[in-house]
């Protein structure tokens, strides 16, 4: 299984060389192409990635809008998110339900819940095949459940919007927004998972990358877990 880092910025006015596009990844295994998110830097370029299908995690603006004149591939998202997307002119959708893995062109996504929107109700991805599994959560205030989410995997690509201050809101007993990478580097360091990288890169690691870049190591070395914040062309191997 390969990942490509197609984008790494988080919904942010602000774009560096390396954080130039709206977060979105894709994961590739043997022939087979499937992108996670599509935000709206992504419209009217899905074709040129030409993916063999697409799911997405939840409907803002960053993640979904990109999907705004639909696509000819199929897309996959929960009931939630379709609500959502209702006005979107998809002739070829899925259902993925929550703890239901889902085979996607050869590739299991299992989706958990995942707390950070009100509006737009979340879910990271639990994705496998060939022997490995990475999570996917790159907007999320917790984890409900993060012991089956994170038991096992081999990398977790998590949510880069902020490194040390929580950018976290209250409705009610409802958490919402973006919990920190250190936070994150805590869940990952208890589930006993190797190796993390860190996208939808907010302004904080946009205005000071390579600070927080050292920064992230020395932390995750401290924790016994390897960390690196992506970055937009970024290419990992899992073998």
């Amino acid at each position: 299984m390969k990942l490509i880092f197609l984008g790494t910025r988080a919904n942010t006015d602000g774009r560096t060389r390396r954080h130039r596009r709206h977060s979105a990844l894709l994961v590739c295994f043997g022939q087979a192409r499937v992108m996670i998110d599509c935000g709206a830097d992504w419209l009217g370029r899905i074709e040129q990635l030409a993916p063999d299908a697409i799911v997405v995690t939840h409907a803002h603006p960053d993640h979904a809008w990109g999907l705004r004149k639909g696509a000819l591939r199929p897309v996959f998202a929960t009931t939630e998110t379709w609500r959502l997307l209702a006005g979107y002119p998809f002739a070829n959708r899925h259902v993925i339900a929550p703890r239901s893995p889902t085979n996607v062109a050869g590739i299991v996504f299992e989706a958990f819940t995942v707390d950070h929107s009100v509006r737009a109700p979340a879910v990271g991805y639990r994705v496998s095949a060939g022997g490995r599994a990475l999570f996917y959560a790159p907007h999320v205030v917790a984890i409900p459940e993060c012991g089956a989410a994170l038991a096992g995997i081999d990398l977790y690509v998590g949510d880069g919007s902020t490194f040390m201050r929580p950018m976290v809101r209250r409705k009610g007993k409802v958490l919402f927004g973006h919990t920190t990478v250190r936070a994150q580097l805590g869940w990952c360091q208890k589930e006993g998972v190797p190796c993390t990288v860190f996208t939808h890169c907010g302004s904080e690691v946009l205005s000071d990358a390579l600070r927080l870049g050292r920064e992230i190591e020395e932390t995750a070395h401290l924790l016994g877990v390897k960390a690196r914040f992506a970055y937009d062309g970024l290419e990992i191997a899992m073998s």
